[in-house]
């Protein structure tokens, strides 16, 4: 290299990087590591705020991570509760059940909702009633899924007729919403159980 020439590799450059405040969200931005099965929701709820879409708040406070769960093993009895004529009871426990391993299967792709409304009547899902729903699962015809529809949360069961799929209502009141492509239509997860007070 001769003397005049200068090194030029490595270290901060003038003028580098990308500037503050020019992201498509209008604000600077920050790099975050976040885990694999929740990518679909961060993009999700990124593209309803570049969309401006008003519902993108009641979407994300009604995510409820089942991540990092502690273990609450509480008794198991070894006899069976007869629904029929009374049966002698067992005076020991046989062993312990921690809920969160009997209703979570994927901790990390796992999240709660409550439901407000009463169009899954006929399913056993009840107004203000907690659903367990798993990211993880693929959707199919015949299961219950949490989607977006148009930034609004709805819980219906997904089903297909000749080619068409739709959402169907669990009660006769509601009628089934056809899915198009013109329909803005964002499948949230499966719903494997259903938590409700009797």
């Amino acid at each position: 290299m001769a003397e005049n020439e200068t090194e030029t590799w490595g270290g901060v450059r003038a003028n580098a990087g990308r500037k503050k405040g020019s992201s498509v969200y209008g604000e600077s931005t920050q790099a975050m590591r976040i885990p694999e099965s929740l990518i679909p929701t961060v993009k999700s709820l990124l593209q309803h705020k570049q969309n401006n879409v008003q519902h993108c708040s009641n979407i994300a406070h009604s995510l409820r991570p089942a991540a990092n769960l502690s273990a609450l093993a509480l008794p198991l009895f070894s006899g069976k509760v007869s629904a029929g004529f009374p049966s002698p009871a067992d005076d020991f426990v046989d062993k312990t059940l921690d809920l969160n391993e009997l209703l979570i299967q994927n901790p990390a792709a796992t999240f709660f909702t409550r439901v407000q409304g009463d169009s899954m009547i006929g399913a056993g899902i009840f107004n203000n009633d907690i659903l367990v729903v798993n990211r993880a699962l693929t959707p199919a015809a015949g299961k219950i899924v949490i989607c977006a529809l148009n930034g609004e949360l709805t819980v219906k069961r997904l089903m297909v007729d000749n080619g068409q799929w739709y959402l169907k209502a669990e009660n006769p009141d509601y009628p089934n919403i056809p899915l198009y492509d013109e329909l803005e239509m964002v499948v949230w997860g499966v719903v494997t159980e259903v938590i409700h007070k009797v």
